[in-house]
């Protein structure tokens, strides 16, 4: 039917219209298949208009609503809002139409089934910036005034269907609800209560609401001031527009607030919405919490326990000197001899010691000996060295004294007694400092006991050992006079490659031959340190790949949320909820789960680092893992919560709002 033109309108004197649309035509295709819902719509609504669409179903009145609820988009045609074509604005800008301008009150309610009766009222109060406190007030005044003061914290399976309605016609005027449509709003409503949600639409309307009810029913159309019939797409019937005088927006609850939009505030609410989102559904968020918990703790205790590993072995390794060079008799490729080779003597010490850089040379001399005192047996290692050893082993004496170089030069009998023999050998309460024992049948003299030293990398009980001047145990105890190593301590640990290279040059020209090997105590401690580290980050990367499928489950959960939850979105956009919001929501929800079970893994971690510590194993606490461990999953939380957070966003809402 032909519709006067706006500018006929307002030269009538009339006003303009709210609503206008010409030649709007609506296409949906399926593939191939184009099926044409709407055929050239043209109308204008104005506001305060009680209006009724009324058709059969497939009349195209459903999908008229939903292009004039700004949920759908026309093929062709304009659509005018106030004067303004709306037909190119963005999902965005549409949003903000809808939370603005327009409440929805559908014939199946559309509530959010985990949320409350106030909950659900609040949601286009929050998608519009309201803070907390003001949006709960005003939620809980709309109810009051529709007669729900005892069912605000009821959720929807504890409401009967025409409090449902009613609940989602005060959803409709959280924001003002200055257009409220209304698709067949009394359809799944008994008499009794479709007449109730009736009449508060009228009473709606003489408030100054615009009021656009779609109907198949003409007892309700009847209701309204003003009738258009929709047939086949077409519009085949319009009573014409029947205006009031009245204040728009002064319905039930007054005029809303108005906040603006803060990115801090967006952030707070999508969190808080997260949170009772997964609540919901307790048992499903703890199994995605526990593949985090998993990777998390898995983390930091293998990290824990590789770096105590390495700390472990470093300590045992740099307790034999880092700073050390050890000559050793024999050339590079004779493996397995050891000290029965007998290619260095005292003198190459004393000329070793004579080199830049060089703190200390000590020659050293070792054997097996058995020390008695009393009735009492024990069999250990003498080591023969100088007066230098404490200096180059960084090893003094815990009680008495070393012997001196008088003691090497005057052959003297003395010796100093490592910690396990002087337990093993002495009883409690004995002092062995003075104490005369035979070695060998040799009468010495105890004049010291060496500090704890503890094990070597490779296990060797460095305690378990006696050391006698060089000159004494060559003589005496070991009948020899080569040498099993020279210990060389330098002064300058970043010289200690040159200080090698000279003392290989100096043993080449006395020995006329390369009859000896160094060993570079400081490179033994690199590539143990790098091997440690290779080791750690082996562990640390297994442990990772429980941390990668957890947030694989992730994921997976927030896929399946999606596709449970799309109707709840398609409320969401309806409601005037951005792309932005949608995305921050369901990112919320990964974030939160990923967060979460990121603070309960660091727990499982430490309190699992600290069980296998209490089992002898060396644990090394730090900052650094844990912090990588809750980084990861936090990451891991953003990164595989995204593809399902944007997909949810990217629904179109009459799609989400039909999905079942």
């Amino acid at each position: 039917m032909k519709r006067e033109p706006l500018v006929e309108a307002v030269a009538a004197g009339r006003p303009a219209p709210l609503i206008e649309l010409e030649g709007v035509t609506k296409t949906f295709r399926n593939g191939e298949l184009a099926v044409r819902v709407l055929h050239g719509v043209s109308l204008a609504i104005f506001r305060g208009e009680f209006v009724a669409i009324m058709g059969a179903s497939g009349s195209g009145k459903t999908t008229l609503m939903n292009i004039l609820g700004c949920l759908d988009r026309p093929s062709t045609g304009t659509y005018r809002f106030m004067g303004e074509d709306v037909s190119g604005l963005d999902h965005d800008a549409l949003a903000r139409l809808r939370r603005e301008a327009f409440g929805f009150v559908f014939q199946s309610y559309n509530l959010i089934a985990t949320s409350t009766a106030v909950e659900n009222v609040e949601v286009p109060a929050m998608y519009a910036g309201l803070d907390g406190a003001a949006r709960h007030a005003r939620a809980t005044a709309l109810l009051t005034t529709l007669g729900l003061a005892d069912r605000l914290d009821h959720r929807p399976s504890q409401l009967s269907g025409g409090q449902q309605q009613r609940v989602s016609i005060a959803r409709a005027l959280m924001n003002g609800g200055d257009i409220i449509l209304a698709d067949e709003p009394t359809g799944a409503l008994d008499s009794r209560s479709g007449e109730e949600v009736l009449a508060l639409l009228e009473d709606l309307a003489r408030r100054g609401h615009t009021v656009i009810v779609i109907t198949h029913a003409p007892e309700v159309a009847a209701r309204a001031q003003r009738v258009i019939e929709i047939k086949d797409g077409r519009i085949v019937r319009d009573d014409g527009p029947a205006l009031r005088t009245a204040t728009a927006g002064a319905g039930a609850g007054g005029a809303p607030p108005r906040a603006g939009r803060a990115f801090l505030n967006d952030t707070v609410e999508a969190a808080r919405t997260a949170v009772r989102a997964l609540r919901a559904n307790l048992f499903r968020t703890a199994l995605t919490l526990l593949g985090i918990v998993i990777g998390v703790a898995s983390v930091i205790a293998m990290l824990a326990v590789g770096d105590g590993a390495k700390r472990s072995v470093m300590e045992r390794i740099s307790s034999l000197g880092t700073n050390l060079l050890l000559v050793r008799p024999g050339a590079p490729n004779q493996r397995g001899q050891g000290g029965s080779i007998a290619t260095l003597v005292p003198e190459d010490a004393a000329a070793i010691a004579q080199l830049p850089n060089v703190l200390v040379a000590v020659p050293e001399m070792t054997g097996g000996v058995t020390i008695r005192f009393g009735n009492a047996d024990y069999q250990t290692q003498v080591m023969a060295t100088s007066a230098a050893y404490p200096v180059a082993r960084e090893w003094r004496p815990a009680r008495g004294t070393f012997f001196s170089d008088a003691d090497v030069r005057s052959y003297a009998s003395v010796v100093v007694l490592g910690q396990t023999v002087a337990s093993n050998l002495f009883p409690a309460g004995v002092d062995p400092i003075g104490r005369y024992v035979l070695l060998n049948n040799v009468l010495f003299q105890v004049i010291g006991v060496m500090d704890v030293r503890g094990a070597t990398p490779w296990g060797a009980d460095q305690d378990d050992t006696l050391i006698v001047p060089l000159s004494t145990g060559g003589l005496r105890l070991l009948g020899q006079r080569h040498l099993r190593t020279i210990t060389v301590a330098v002064e300058d640990l970043a010289r200690i490659d040159e200080t090698q290279e000279a003392i290989t040059q100096l043993m080449t020209e006395r020995h006329r031959t390369v009859d000896f090997q160094i060993r570079n105590m400081a490179s033994i401690v690199q590539t143990a340190a790098e091997t440690q580290t290779t080791l750690t980050v082996l562990l640390g990367s297994i442990a990772a790949i429980s941390l990668l499928v957890g947030g694989i489950g992730v994921m997976n959960i927030m896929l399946v949320n999606v596709s449970e939850r799309t109707r709840e979105i398609g409320i969401r956009m309806a409601t005037g909820a951005r792309m932005r919001d949608i995305l921050q929501q369901f990112l919320g929800e990964a974030l939160v789960v990923s967060g979460l079970g990121g603070l309960i893994g660091v727990g499982v971690g430490l309190g699992a680092a600290a069980l296998i510590g209490a089992f002898g194993r060396p644990i090394e606490y730090s900052a650094g893992p844990v912090a990588l461990a809750f980084g990861c999953a936090f990451l891991t939380g953003l990164v595989f919560g995204y593809m399902p957070a944007r997909k949810a966003a990217r629904l179109d809402p009459v799609v989400a709002l039909a999905a079942e």
